[in-house]
């Protein structure tokens, strides 16, 4: 049932309790007999989709691939996750319920920790602030996601861009 929820909110995230079961293949009473109203099932599917990105990032090798690569390792799971979840790119997004832990609260760390070994090792710019790097580069991985969302890139243009933007922000090699 989250798989359905998961594909008929992409496609139409005010789609009905009706249109997600009749795509899941059972009744509407299924679905509810699992989840007691739409909001459940959809604090379900955010609650899973959090859980999946946190393991898109632990199997990035972010604490030990070369920095610039981890980078990239850092965006790739994002753009990937945004493919299977296209409603967290829909205006309504901003309204769906928070899971715990929120990868809100999760990942700057993580990436400002990344940063932080690429300033060590040399590979990225000591001058600037590591927390001030992530999140810059979260504001431009947020804003290619709009311009995705908008239709005016396409997704890997805007994983490529936004890998390019964030290697020049960080002060590493934007020709990888």
């Amino acid at each position: 049932m989250l798989d359905a929820t998961r594909i008929v909110l992409g496609e139409r995230p005010d789609a009905s309790m009706d249109d997600i079961a009749a795509r899941a293949g059972v009744t509407r009473q299924t679905v509810y007999a699992h989840f007691p109203s739409r909001d459940a099932l959809v604090a379900a599917l955010v609650e899973a989709a959090a859980a999946e990105y946190t393991a898109l990032l632990d199997a990035a090798g972010l604490d030990t691939d070369p920095p610039a690569d981890a980078l990239a390792q850092f965006l790739g799971p994002g753009w990937r996750f945004l493919d299977r979840f296209p409603l967290l790119l829909n205006a309504s997004a901003a309204r769906l319920p928070r899971p715990d832990p929120d990868p809100h609260d999760v990942v700057p760390p993580r990436l400002e920790r990344l940063i932080q070994r690429g300033q060590h090792t040399g590979d990225f710019d000591p001058s600037l602030p590591a927390a001030w790097l992530a999140a810059a580069v979260l504001g431009l991985q947020h804003t290619a996601a709009a311009e995705v969302a908008t239709g005016r890139l396409t997704t890997h243009e805007a994983e490529a861009l936004c890998l390019h933007s964030t290697l020049r922000l960080c002060g590493g090699d934007a020709r990888r």
